[in-house]
C-alpha cells in the first residue's frame, strides 16, 4: 500500500502541473458579411443533430412514407456513415485515453542458469549457478502535459468525432432526399406513360379509321399514313417512357436497401401540385444543415492542431516509476524485505531540430486557414441553395400554369381541327399537328409536376430537412 501511495501521490503531483495549453483557443470566424441582410445571421452553435422528424410527411404520401422508412434502416450507405461514426468517437476515447496514466500489472517467474565461465575484470572465478526470480510489479509511465498538448489532441479529435457525426446526418439527409426525388420522378413518369397509353389508344383508333375510309375510297392514302405514322412515334415515345421509369425504380430500388429485381411500385399519377413551403426563412435555420456544421466542426479540429504544433517547441516531462515485489522463492514474494520500487521523471527538451517543429506550426495554420475557408464556402452555398430553390419553386409554379393553359388551349384545337377534317373543310395535317402538340404539351404537364415536387424537396434539403414549430414563415413575394 505504501508503493501504491506512492506512485499515486507522484501522478497526482503531476496533473497539478498540467495548468496551461499553448496555441489558439477556438472562436468562430466571423461570416455575417457573406450573408444577405434580411436573414440576420449570428454566430451560434450548429443544430445539425436537432431532430427534425420525417419531414417528407409535409407530402402526405403513405407510399412515400413506407419508402423513406425503408431506406433509413436498410440503406448500406447509411449503415456504413454510422461506422464511420463509430470510428471517429473510438479514435476521440483512445485521444482521451492519453490525459491519464498508463499503470500496468506484469507478474513474472524465471528460472535460469547462468554460466561458470563468465568474462570478469576481477581474477574470481563465478560458478555456474541456477536460480528462481518471482516478481509481482506494479509500473507506471505518464507524460505530464504541461503545454496542452494531449488536451489540444483530445480537443481535436474530439471535434473530428462531431464533424464525423455531422458527416452521418448529412448522408441521411441526402438518402432521404435522393429518395423523395426518385420518388416523385417516378410518379411524374407515370403520368408520362399514361398520357403517351392514351395517346397510342387515340392514334391506334384514327389510323385503323383512316385505313378504312382509304380502303372504301373516301379519303386519299396519305391522311392513312399520316396517321400510321404518328401511332408509330406515340408508340416509340411509350417505350422509351416505360424504359425510364423501370431505371428509376431501379434507382429507387438501390436507395431503400433492396433487390432491384423484386422491387415493384403500381402506376400512381401525381394528383396534383405539391403543397406549398415556407419562402422566408431566417439564418437560423442553416445551423442545422449538416454540412455547415461539419465543416464548422472541422474548423475546430484544425485550430487545435496548430496548439498540438506549437506544444513541440517545449520540453516533454515523462514520469516512469515501479514498485512490487522481487524474491528468489514464493514463499517470501510478498515479505516485507522483498519490496522494490523506483521512480524518476525524464525530460526531452529539443534543441536543434532544423526548423522542423516550426514548419510544422505553419502548416498547422496553413491547414486551419484552408478549414476556415471550406466553412464559409458551405455557408454560401447554402445560401445558393435556398436561393435557388426558392428560384426554382417560383419559376415551376408560373410554368405550370402556363402549360395548364396551353394543354387546354391544344385540346381545344383538336377538336375543332377534327371538326373541320370531318366536315371535309381541311386537310388531315392539321389535325396531325394539333394532336402532336396536344401530345407534347401533356408531356411537359407530367414532368413539371413532377420537377414542381423535387423543387420542393431540394428546398427541404437546402434547408437541413424540413423545419420545426418555432419558426414560422410568410411567402415571399
Amino acid at each position: 500500500m505504501k508503493i501504491l501511495r506512492l506512485l499515486l501521490g507522484s501522478v497526482a503531483a503531476a496533473l497539478l502541473l498540467n495548468s496551461c495549453a499553448v496555441g489558439p483557443n477556438y472562436t468562430r470566424p466571423a461570416i455575417s458579411a457573406l450573408t444577405p441582410p434580411q436573414w440576420s445571421w449570428t454566430p451560434a452553435v450548429p443544430r445539425d443533430a436537432t431532430p427534425k422528424g420525417p419531414w417528407w410527411r409535409v407530402f402526405q404520401d403513405p407510399t412515400l412514407d413506407s419508402l423513406e422508412t425503408n431506406a433509413v434502416t436498410e440503406s448500406q450507405t447509411l449503415r456504413a456513415a454510422v461506422a464511420r461514426v463509430e470510428q471517429a468517437r473510438a479514435t476521440s476515447r483512445s485521444s482521451r485515453s492519453r490525459l491519464f496514466p498508463k499503470l500496468s500489472f506484469d507478474p513474472a517467474y524465471e528460472y535460469q542458469q547462468t554460466s561458470g565461465n563468465l568474462p570478469t575484470p576481477i581474477p574470481f572465478h563465478i560458478p555456474q549457478a541456477q536460480f528462481h526470480t518471482f516478481s509481482a510489479p506494479l509500473d507506471l509511465s505518464y507524460e505530464i502535459d504541461l503545454w496542452g498538448k494531449v488536451r489540444r489532441g483530445f480537443e481535436s479529435a474530439r471535434a473530428d468525432a462531431q464533424a464525423s457525426a455531422a458527416d452521418y446526418q448529412n448522408v441521411l439527409l441526402i438518402l432521404t432526399s435522393d429518395v423523395a426525388v426518385d420518388y416523385f420522378l417516378l410518379r411524374s413518369l407515370d403520368g408520362e406513360v399514361e398520357a403517351l397509353r392514351g395517346t397510342v389508344g387515340t392514334r391506334d383508333e384514327s389510323a385503323r379509321l383512316l385505313r378504312a375510309r382509304f380502303q372504301a375510297g373516301a379519303i386519299a392514302e396519305l391522311d392513312a399514313v399520316q396517321a400510321e405514322t404518328e401511332l408509330a412515334a406515340a408508340q416509340a415515345d411509350l417505350a422509351d417512357a416505360v424504359r425510364q421509369r423501370g431505371e428509376t425504380l431501379h434507382a429507387l430500388a438501390l436507395l431503400c436497401g433492396q433487390p432491384a429485381t423484386s422491387f415493384a411500385l403500381p402506376a400512381q399519377p401525381l394528383p396534383g401540385p405539391p403543397p406549398p413551403v415556407p419562402a422566408d426563412l431566417p439564418a437560423s435555420v442553416l445551423e442545422r444543415r449538416p454540412d455547415i456544421a461539419a465543416a464548422e466542426r472541422t474548423l475546430a479540429a484544425r485550430n487545435a492542431q496548430i496548439g498540438v504544433a506549437q506544444a513541440a517547441y517545449f520540453p516533454a516531462i515523462s514520469l516512469t516509476g515501479q514498485g512490487g515485489y522481487l524474491s528468489a522463492s514464493v514463499d517470501k514474494l510478498f515479505a516485507g524485505d522483498s519490496r522494490v520500487w523506483s521512480i524518476g521523471p525524464s525530460v526531452n527538451l529539443p534543441v536543434f531540430t532544423g526548423g522542423r517543429t516550426k514548419s510544422e506550426v505553419k502548416h498547422a495554420r496553413a491547414v486551419f486557414d484552408e478549414a476556415a475557408a471550406n466553412y464559409r464556402q458551405s455557408v454560401l452555398a447554402a445560401i445558393k441553395d435556398v436561393e435557388d430553390s426558392l428560384t426554382q419553386i417560383r419559376c415551376r409554379e408560373e410554368q405550370a400554369d402556363a402549360v395548364a393553359r396551353a394543354v387546354e388551349s391544344a385540346r381545344r384545337e383538336v377538336a375543332l381541327s377534327n371538326a373541320r377534317y370531318t366536315a371535309g373543310e381541311s386537310a388531315y395535317l392539321p389535325v396531325v399537328e394539333a394532336e402532336r402538340a396536344l401530345r407534347q404539351e401533356e408531356l411537359q404537364q407530367a414532368q413539371l409536376r413532377g420537377e414542381c415536387y423535387a423543387a420542393s424537396v431540394h428546398l427541404i434539403k437546402a434547408l437541413g430537412g424540413g423545419w420545426g414549430a418555432e419558426l414560422h414563415f410568410t411567402q415571399r413575394e
